[in-house]
């Protein structure tokens, strides 16, 4: 993924608050020989302070082969996207036809080692806290070994704990640009009212320079 510096993440904080609830992504592992990459949509639960990701799959997945000939995976989270019209992009004294359509994106990539969890005891405790951060309301039964309604289930699963090694991070809002681009940009996105406008607006407010700064990107 390529980072422009004014695409970076401001600080650590920032992507650990964006990817706090902006917890679905998609697990890359490397393909067993001969086969390409394996690519898995997931539900997972990152703990800042231990550094790492707990999630679960089922068993029967393909991807297990694949980790344990090669734990290095990634685990890549991508939200908050838009398309910018080129008008929106056209530098003043320019024709609006002129401006360059871009995307707008929030996007976090985890570097991993992934371990399997397999005992039931650990998985049952993966399982309670990945419940707990998706339903803090409650309602559901805790997941214990020999125990309803979950017990049972458990040999149908694996558990995942993935120790982040490396972490690559892109805010891409715009705030390179011009003064005037940005807030043409701005009161586009407020305006226009799609589907994740409110997300990306409040992202190109945020991480907006003072005065924009000329550029390409």
């Amino acid at each position: 993924m390529l980072i422009h510096p004014w695409d970076a993440a401001q600080n650590d904080a920032e992507w650990q608050q964006w990817l706090a609830v902006h917890d679905f992504g998609q697990l890359v592992v490397n393909g067993l020989p001969g086969q390409a990459p394996y690519s898995q949509p997931l539900h997972f639960v990152y703990d800042a302070e231990r550094g790492d990701v707990l999630t679960h799959l089922a068993r029967p997945n393909p991807v297990w082969p694949a980790i344990e000939a090669n734990p290095r995976v990634l685990l890549s989270v991508v939200d908050d996207y838009v398309h910018v019209p080129g008008p929106w992009q056209a530098p003043m004294g320019t024709p609006s036809e002129h401006g360059v359509p871009t995307s707008f994106y929030a996007a976090v990539q985890l570097h991993c080692t992934a371990h399997l969890i397999d005992a039931p005891e650990q998985k049952a405790e993966l399982l309670n806290r990945q419940v707990s951060h998706f339903q803090p309301e409650g309602g559901s039964a805790a997941a214990a070994v020999g125990r309803q309604p979950y017990g049972r289930m458990l040999s149908g699963i694996r558990g995942l704990r993935l120790e982040v090694t490396e972490v690559r991070a892109k805010f891409k809002y715009g705030s390179h640009k011009p003064a005037d681009v940005q807030d043409r940009t701005a009161a586009g996105l407020a305006g226009r009212g799609g589907a994740r406008d409110e997300a990306a607006h409040a992202h190109h407010l945020r991480r907006r320079s003072p005065s924009g700064q000329a550029g390409t990107g």
